[in-house]
């Protein structure tokens, strides 16, 4: 998710009959959150980088490699971006990509949590330089990930869930 100085405004609480005024920046310093989430260990991996490119991406799935523990194995659902589907993204032993159709970004839970982050911590701001921008984007996703449950009732998914998980034998 890219956060940055040009962000993004939402809908804000206003009386009605007002026209509140919300400010966006001309700016275009910005700052990319990668992350990678598991609902049924209600846990989260996430890295805030300058870029997002082929790099960059490479960084987020060895953070993610080295997240999952021994003898259990990750799916990262992944949209159609350049960098998630280039042939030069190293390979890790437990961890595979499920690239997702084009033009269906609902279909993958992480689209949540950054709707998630955008309303309640990232809209409607002003950062002053890159490093804000980093700050910023590191205490919305700490704190989410930090809620008990949070992962788990926002972006689980039956497709996705085993049939042990579901209750089938």
């Amino acid at each position: 998710m890219r956060v940055g100085q040009r962000g993004t405004q939402t809908r804000v609480w206003a009386r009605r009959g007002t026209r509140p005024r919300v400010v966006r920046q001309q700016q275009s310093e910005s700052a990319y959150i990668f992350g990678a989430v598991c609902p049924q260990c209600d846990a989260a991996v996430g890295l805030v980088l300058p870029f997002a490119n082929t790099q960059t991406m490479a960084l987020h799935l060895e953070a993610v490699s080295q997240a999952v523990p021994p003898g259990r194995h990750a799916v990262l659902v992944l949209g159609q971006a350049g960098w998630h589907t280039t042939p030069k993204l190293p390979q890790f032993a437990n961890v595979s990509l499920l690239s997702l159709p084009a033009g269906s970004p609902e279909l993958n839970p992480a689209e949540q949590v950054w709707q998630q982050l955008r309303d309640r911590s990232l809209a409607n701001r002003c950062y002053d330089s890159y490093d804000d921008i980093v700050d910023a984007c590191c205490d919305a996703w700490n704190k989410f990930t930090q809620l008990p449950g949070a992962i788990r009732s926002l972006c689980t998914r039956v497709w996705a869930s085993s049939p042990a998980d579901q209750g089938i034998s």
